[in-house]
């Protein structure tokens, strides 16, 4: 995936450069309409109606976001999200017809980085795709903790983190995160032995300026555990995690 500035750069709000999304949505109005209210944005859309299509779309092309509707003929959304991060680590925003619904859960746990509910609101909508597109460019941090020559370089056991190159290694071997994954990560690190509550880590790592639905935190600290080992994340009852030292 290129890295790009997502930040808006015209009077349209659109981004500085082409960002490609795939957006794949059976019900033809709503592709239509998401699609033609991203082209407004500066958006480049390729959509598909169907699962296999698009992930046959995804192999062929080089996309920078996905927009995945839950519920789709042939391959779901769910298992579609569980496909793509076979090889890749591009942002995933699920689309769901209802929120309190467990495909969303399912959809978190498939790998997907946040979901929107439909109807969709464009304007949020926008906003969720920029901040995943950020998420994706940012810039790591020095931190606390057992430092190398280069302080950027993080060792907490068996995990180490370089917060400026971006790489995180388990045990000498190098691990594939997600940007949300890794911008969580890099929250974790900043802190060690600081308990984070779920809405501070809801602001901090999905940009929501308003209450989220906390399940999103939850389930990416769980794949996020799964990748670097559950013995580093500590869950603090009622509260939030702590990163162990």
């Amino acid at each position: 995936m290129r890295q790009r500035d997502s930040t808006p750069a015209g009077h349209n709000g659109g981004p500085p450069a082409t960002v490609r999304v795939l957006l794949v949505e059976d019900d033809d109005s709503i592709r239509r309409s998401v699609g033609m209210a991203l082209d407004r944005y500066g958006y480049e859309v390729s959509a598909a109606a169907d699962g296999l299509t698009g992930l046959e779309m995804f192999r062929d092309g080089e996309h920078d976001l996905l927009l995945l509707d839950i519920m789709l003929p042939h391959l779901d959304g769910i298992g579609l999200c569980r496909r793509i991060r076979e090889t890749s680590q591009a942002p995933i925003l699920m689309m769901s017809a209802r929120g309190d619904s467990m495909d969303v859960v399912a959809g978190l746990e498939a790998g997907a980085d946040d979901y929107i509910v439909k109807p969709v609101d464009t304007t949020v909508l926008v906003a969720r795709i920029r901040t995943l597109l950020r998420r994706a460019t940012f810039a790591g941090h020095p931190t606390s903790g057992d430092r190398s020559a280069d302080d950027s370089v993080l060792t907490f056991r068996n995990l180490t983190v370089n917060t400026r190159g971006l790489d995180v290694h388990v045990d000498g071997r190098p691990v594939a995160l997600t940007p949300t994954e890794l911008r969580l990560l890099l929250e974790f690190v900043a802190a060690p032995g600081v308990a984070l509550q779920r809405q501070t880590l809801l602001r901090e790592v999905w940009d929501y300026g308003w209450d989220g639905d906390i399940r999103v935190v939850d389930l990416a600290v769980q794949r996020l555990r799964k990748k670097i080992g559950a013995d580093h994340i500590e869950t603090v009852r009622g509260f939030g995690y702590k990163f162990r030292r």
